[in-house]
């Protein structure tokens, strides 16, 4: 599967180098640029193409550059250790991001990455695999009802994102 990013072009942005070592290390198929502040992200945004961008929330103006990634069309993953909340998960897929990810899943990041440049190329719109994939890590750290303060979003989106029959079969 990893084929499938051999030489996509990806921007990540954090403020911690052991993050920014760490991502490009698991995504060394790729054609990696890194940024460690908004400023130099945005000069990457300004004059390169992405097939997607990894952003970090806390410390780069990670919402700023989300604007901006999906003014632009590039698929986006927010990654965050300190905006972990079920509010900053609602508002990062709100502003474009096609996957929200802890920090300490990261390990997995090829997977999601895969997802969603291949929803790209497919041009459909968005998946929910990640979502899916997630609900258990979510559950355990944001309470098992955390969805019930953003019962209309969430309804929203599970009318707008319906699980396909092949991902509820997965799910048996």
């Amino acid at each position: 599967m990893d084929d499938l990013l051999k030489d996509k072009r990806i921007l990540i942005v954090d403020d911690e180098p052991d993050i920014l070592e760490t991502l490009k290390e698991l995504l060394d198929m790729c054609i990696i640029d890194t940024a460690p502040n908004f400023e130099t992200a945005r000069k990457f945004l300004k004059n390169d193409t992405y097939d997607a961008a990894i952003l970090d929330i806390m410390g780069v103006k990670g919402y700023d550059l989300l604007e901006l990634t999906h003014k632009k069309g590039i698929p986006t993953i927010m990654l965050t250790a300190h905006a972990l909340s079920a509010d900053n998960l609602v508002k990062s897929i709100k502003e474009g991001a096609q996957s929200y990810l802890p920090k300490d899943q990261m390990a997995d990041i090829s997977t999601y990455l895969i997802e969603i440049i291949q929803v790209r190329e497919k041009s459909a719109g968005k998946s929910r695999k990640w979502l899916d994939r997630l609900k258990p890590v979510f559950d355990k750290k944001f309470g098992s009802d955390w969805k019930a303060e953003h019962k209309e979003f969430w309804a929203e989106y599970d009318r707008v994102q319906p699980v396909t029959r092949d991902e509820a079969e997965k799910m048996l």
